[in-house]
């Protein structure tokens, strides 16, 4: 989330950062002339709300002067302007969060402000190559995807990952199983024992609030999996319109009976729905909804929400290997074969929390820790500066690395790191302690892929294909598969 104080401050710079992510330049405009006008209002209010409160303050302490000096009605008169003030500022205490949240409602659909060495561009086609490791072999006439050579070596099996789940869904079976979970475990091990990351298992499902922190939520609502009943949705709501399909359906069996509101006491009717009511709450066993991870990510950046964090602890550096869940909903029709783009996926996420002084030079060290696993496995790939168009919502500069695949003869992304400032942080409430101890600030957070276990799987299956058929393991893989050499179909 954006800093109004910011906003109030630079308006024009937030226009032509909207403008720089692709907005029109209208809309760009009108939304922020709209913040203002909500923060003057807020501001306002607040000022009179003050205002009043200060003159109840006042007018107390005249009625007690008043009753000491005897004069009556002086007192009277006093008591009816505090019961007035009193009035107002409950009304206007009220009216004071109808404000707030208009206001933050706004703030919190605004995206990141890019930095100011962020390419200008409007999609993928206008990011930067920032370097290029590893030359992409000559592809022979043989080299198939990896889908391709999964099914043939009977281990990768999306017929039936359908009958279970439907599409994007993979089984994986046999020595690409075991493959998967080494790739895992390889990047966990690195990042721990060479990259200083602190290893995490964190939840899988979190409250609406920790989506809101790392900005899924409200935007990207579309893109996830939730459980449990929205927050906005009571379970009496629930119960009557149950009741009233109920009606509906007697009224359809029945038609020679009219259903009225006669029919049964007020009591009986609002009985049925309060014992209905108790029904969809047991049988959500919790009112809270609760969301899927998309990536790890959330749960690790929102280990410090609204906690003071001392300043020698920074940085603080997590990693997790985790199931990742996506509804991939404006995907329609991209990737549809093989495991590029799946609902389900493990990914090996990178955190980092630090200082508003050190975070840029933290993107750069996250980034090469990534890069590192791509060398390890003797991978070709490419680092991508991402333009404003192209990148996140919660960041400020992105970095993508593209690993190249044979099979598709291109490259494709296997991580994103990005540092966000202190966007998410705000939406968080996560501060640190400044160094001389007198202040807080907010953190800086940062987050990458280090990387895609899938897409790692996907790009040693086509880098290290066979004309046989058979996938030669990697090197660097070898010794968590157990001394094996290559993996060949039964």
């Amino acid at each position: 989330m954006l800093d109004i104080k910011w906003i109030r401050d630079n308006p024009k710079a937030l226009v032509e950062a909207l403008t720089k992510r692709s907005w029109p330049s209208a809309e760009a405009q009108s939304t922020v002339d709209g913040l203002i006008a909500k923060d003057e209002a807020r501001r306002e209010h607040v000022t009179e709300l003050q205002t009043k409160q200060e003159r109840r303050n006042a007018a107390s302490k005249e009625i007690g002067n008043a009753m000491r000096s005897g004069d009556a009605a002086l007192a009277e008169k006093l008591k009816a302007e505090v019961g007035e003030i009193k009035t107002f500022i409950q009304n206007g205490e009220a009216r004071e969060r109808e404000l707030d949240k208009a206001l933050n409602d706004a703030l919190a659909v605004l995206p990141n402000v890019p930095l100011d060495d962020v390419p200008v561009g409007k999609d993928e086609h206008d990011n930067v190559v920032r370097h290029i490791v590893g030359k992409a072999p000559t592809r022979p006439n043989w080299v198939k995807e990896h889908f391709e050579i999964g099914e043939a070596l009977g281990m990768m099996d999306f017929e039936r990952a359908a009958k279970l789940s439907g599409s994007r869904f993979t089984v994986l079976k046999g020595g690409l199983a075991r493959m998967e979970r080494a790739i895992g475990q390889f990047m966990l091990d690195l990042h721990t024992t060479e990259h200083g990351y602190e290893e995490v298992i964190p939840p899988l499902m979190v409250k609406d609030d920790v989506m809101f922190g790392t900005g899924q939520l409200p935007k990207f609502e579309e893109d996830l999996f939730s459980t449990g009943i929205p927050k906005e949705v009571q379970s009496h709501d629930i119960a009557r319109g149950l009741l009233d399909f109920r009606d509906k359906v007697s009224a359809f069996l029945q038609p020679n009976r009219q259903i009225t509101q006669a029919d049964g006491s007020e009591s009986d009717q609002k009985a049925s729905t309060e014992g209905l009511a108790k029904l969809v709450r047991l049988f959500y066993n919790d009112r809270e909804r609760r969301y899927l991870i998309p990536t790890a990510e959330v749960p690790l950046t929102n280990l410090v929400r609204e906690e003071i964090t001392a300043h020698e602890k920074l940085p603080l550096r997590y990693t997790a290997l985790t199931p990742c869940f996506r509804s991939e909903a404006g995907s329609a029709g991209r990737d549809t074969r093989g495991m590029l783009r799946q609902h389900q996926f493990y990914k090996v996420e990178l955190v980092s929390i630090t200082d508003q002084d050190s975070s840029l030079a933290e993107h750069e060290r996250m980034t090469q820790c990534a890069e590192e696993v791509l060398k390890r496995l003797e991978l070709p790939f490419r680092t991508m500066v991402l333009c404003t168009g192209d990148m996140g919502f919660g960041a400020r500069k992105t970095y993508d690395i593209e690993v190249w695949l044979p099979g598709q003869n291109a490259y494709r992304e296997i991580s994103s790191c990005s540092v966000c400032g202190d966007f998410q942080a705000r939406r968080m409430d996560a501060r640190y302690k400044d160094k001389d101890g007198k202040g807080n600030r907010f953190v800086h957070t940062l987050n990458g892929s280090g990387t895609a276990v899938g897409r790692a799987l996907i790009a040693v299956i086509e880098n290290y294909q066979n004309e046989d058929g058979s996938v030669t393991i990697p090197e660097v893989l070898r010794p968590y598969m157990g001394g094996l050499g290559k993996i060949e179909s039964k």
